[in-house]
């Protein structure tokens, strides 16, 4: 049985808190103070409190003068706010949004050497809370509006500069530019990774990490995610499992207090192609949107409800099938499945870890993959015409729409939503239903979890060369109308559309930063 940690010793001494003359604490991990008898100012006699886990980022000394730098909720509980604490009263009734400030307490202590030992006693507090000591911030300035230079040094700067954090920053220069830096970095000297972008560059960054020699190891690095492109589905699901509002602030404030969850990966695997997913899957509707609606980048997210609205109108079905394993409790969806043929047989290679390690183009480093094992899996399917199918791992595909309202960051599973074939007018309704994840109880809407999944994608309702879409994480990983990836002569797609294309999920395999921890 492992031995109590000794307590932080409590100090308590007399000094003036912004300006007026207080009796001070350090107790635990509370800073209190509490106006000092005869102090003036009349009145009710109020103790105001600190909560240095969730309410202050940092702080510095400066002669006498000890200054906390805070990040709290906004207005006093009782509606009052001490004379000149910017941030508001201490802690947990503040503003009825549950919206936060920064601001700054200043402790002016009786010497220089009472200032320094309330600081290093702060400090030593606040790092025995695990927070990142030292990051590498990768920073995407051309998604979304483009604006992720602007974030990182209006919003996200003063924040980590606060916290006392040491980073290094830099910004990608081009597609997959975030995977190359994290496959060759030298975690060691970093606590974690931050990505300051929409959802693709963390995807990035995972595919990095597990395509090095030392994938195991660099795998467990913590991710973090302030959003700054168009969805921001990973952050807004973060933010939201923990009851915190959505904002840039508020998801810079998670990564410095250090909590951390497990994360699935989902491997995407066709024939002898394999790349990891984290967030989502689409082929259908919702792929679509998300792609062919790059033309209108210009109007931020309102771009994908615009082009959902336009898509609606003119709705296209495609023809296919999906077959999955289900997780428990989901075994009566769709029809049962006559395992006759191989998974490989049917394009997509399930064999030993070895076998998979070689055919990664002749290379033999890097994660290889779950091993699945055909004869123990009991697989279903679902046939077309499809709508949309969407197979995600977090409960948001972006800021307001919750697309997945049963998942879970490392439940093992994914979830999928398939809207089936339906009046125009009817998916017009479920995008109303999708803010709160209503949408999920529609009659045309099939909701379970799978562990495993394999899209067979067909061709439009009506068209004998025309296929769709399938998207992963914002980009397009195969395409049925025979044009190749940016429309300009690069590389064709990853994967071909049309063979099967199979999901397998590794639970908890990542780490991410988190408003709490999990």
């Amino acid at each position: 049985m492992a031995e109590p940690q000794p307590q932080a010793e409590a100090l308590a001494e007399p000094a003036r808190i912004n300006g007026a003359a207080a009796e001070a604490t350090l107790s635990g991990g509370e800073l209190a103070w509490r106006p000092a008898a005869g102090g003036g100012g009349g009145g009710e006699v109020q103790e105001r409190r600190l909560e240095l886990e969730s309410e202050v980022l940092g702080c510095r000394v400066e002669g006498r003068k000890l200054r906390v730098a805070t990040f709290s909720a906004s207005g006093g509980g009782d509606g009052e706010r001490p004379s000149g604490l910017a941030c508001g009263g201490g802690g947990k009734g503040g503003g009825g949004d549950g919206s936060r400030r920064r601001g700054e307490v200043v402790l002016e202590m009786e010497s220089e050497d009472a200032a320094a030992r309330w600081g290093d006693a702060i400090k030593d507090r606040l790092a025995s809370l695990g927070r990142p000591k030292r990051l590498f911030i990768i920073v995407n300035p051309y998604g979304g509006k483009r604006s992720g230079r602007s974030i990182f040094q209006n919003e996200v700067l003063p924040l980590i500069e606060a916290a006392g954090i040491l980073y290094t920053m830099q910004e990608t220069k081009h597609r997959l530019h975030a995977q190359e830096i994290a496959h060759s970095l030298d975690l060691r000297k970093y606590d974690g990774i931050v990505c300051v972008s929409g959802d693709g560059v963390m995807v990035e960054v995972v595919n990095g990490f597990l395509q090095r020699e030392d994938w195991e190891t660099a795998i467990k690095v913590p991710l973090g995610i302030i959003p700054a492109g168009t969805g921001n589905g990973m952050a807004q699901s973060l933010l939201h499992a923990a009851g915190e509002p959505f904002s840039i602030s508020n998801a810079v404030f998670a990564i410095i207090r250090g909590h951390k969850r497990a994360l699935d990966v989902t491997s995407v695997v066709q024939g002898k192609t394999r790349f990891f997913s984290v967030l989502m899957l689409t082929w259908g509707l919702v792929a679509d949107v998300d792609i062919e609606s790059e033309k209108y980048r210009w109007m931020g997210s309102a771009r994908l409800e615009f082009y959902f609205l336009l898509r609606v109108m003119n709705l296209r079905r495609y023809n296919g099938r999906v077959l999955f394993v289900p997780a428990p409790g989901y075994e009566q969806v769709g029809e049962p499945v006559e395992q006759t043929t191989s998974c490989k047989q049917n394009g997509v290679s399930t064999g030993s870890q070895e076998d998979k390690a070689d055919d990664r183009n002749g290379e033999t480093s890097g994660y290889p993959g779950p091993s699945v094992e055909e004869a123990d899996l009991e697989w279903r399917s679902l046939s077309g015409p499809f709508v949309s199918v969407w197979l995600g791992n977090v409960p948001f595909a972006s800021e307001d729409a919750m697309a997945a309202p049963k998942a879970e960051f490392a439940d093992g599973y994914l979830d999928c939503a398939i809207i089936r074939d339906c009046p125009r007018w009817d998916v017009l309704g479920l995008m109303f239903q999708m803010k709160d994840g209503a949408y999920v109880n529609s009659p045309y809407v099939e909701y379970f979890k799978v562990k495993a999944i394999r899209i067979e994608p067909g061709m439009r309702v009506g068209s004998s060369n025309k296929g769709g879409i399938v998207d992963s994480d914002g980009e397009v990983i195969a395409r049925g109308d025979g044009s190749r990836a940016g429309g300009g002569g690069d590389a064709e797609h990853l994967m071909a559309y049309g063979p099967p294309i199979q999901l397998t999920v590794d639970q908890g395999l990542a780490t991410i930063f988190s408003p709490k921890s999990r």
